[in-house]
């Protein structure tokens, strides 16, 4: 029987990884870990309406143990057009049938470019630390309604990239975008975070959150439940029933 390959020597390879502060980039950021990768998480303030995002992108990274992990500010609210930056009502209580299903065409929950955008940028820090890989936590669900998930733009990113860093057209560098949950729903990443050990607990999926008051009347903020109407918890909760868990993190409704 021959013998098995060498450990690999010397420190990890970074790659940057974007984190959201959801249930898929969670996952995604565990992935890298798991291919060998010492991940770097990259969040956005872009404008977004609900400041819980990036409350939970801080829990999720100090939980996977992440040594780097940065907040940059990319004002996509300034552009408007999406029902998660602008004063555009979030969809509750749609159809569950209606809801990531092939054909029902792109959500006014879709930020223009956003994908686009946020590549762009953790392209940039990924030159900057050396970086030739990017992890990103588009999935199957995702690809009907928004199309900066699907890969096709994704290979073309990884073309453009070759194309427009110093890294790409002076040294050879092949950027790769990796996307570990591209085929999976979302049972199949509720089982994966099992596997991986990442606590959903932590994370934060919901469009239209609710704040509730603080015990006693108090000043500071209360629990922050997730609403179980939009199209995210929908999504997540039925991800959840499918794979025969329970989501742990608060619900004011649970449909």
């Amino acid at each position: 029987m021959d013998a098995p390959p060498p450990a690999p020597t010397g420190p990890a390879p970074r790659a940057v990884c974007l984190l959201s502060g959801g249930m898929d980039s969670a996952v995604t950021l565990a992935e890298a870990r798991a291919a060998g990768f010492e991940p770097c998480a990259l969040s956005f303030r872009y404008g977004q309406r609900q400041e819980v995002e990036l409350a939970a992108a801080r829990r999720v990274a100090r939980a996977q143990g992440v040594a780097l992990h940065r907040e940059v500010a990319v004002d996509l609210a300034a552009l408007g057009g999406s029902a998660l930056t602008a004063a555009i009502d979030v969809p509750l209580d749609r159809d569950p049938g209606e809801v990531g299903a092939p054909g029902a065409g792109v959500p006014v929950t879709y930020v223009p470019a956003r994908n686009l955008v946020f590549l762009s940028v953790a392209l940039a820090w990924a030159e900057v630390l050396g970086a030739a890989d990017l992890f990103v936590g588009v999935n199957a669900v995702d690809y009907s309604g928004y199309p900066d998930c699907r890969a096709e733009f994704l290979r073309a990113f990884e073309a453009v990239a070759a194309l427009a860093t110093a890294a790409g057209t002076e040294r050879g560098v092949a950027f790769r975008v990796h996307a570990p949950l591209q085929e999976l729903g979302k049972a199949q990443i509720v089982l994966r975070a099992e596997e991986l050990g990442v606590d959903l607990g932590l994370t934060h999926t919901c469009y239209a959150p609710v704040l509730t008051a603080a015990p006693g009347g108090g000043a500071e903020p209360g629990a922050v439940l997730a609403c179980g109407r939009c199209d995210a918890c929908a999504l997540r909760l039925r991800g959840f029933r499918e794979a025969g868990r329970t989501d742990p993190v608060p619900y004011a409704t649970r449909t």
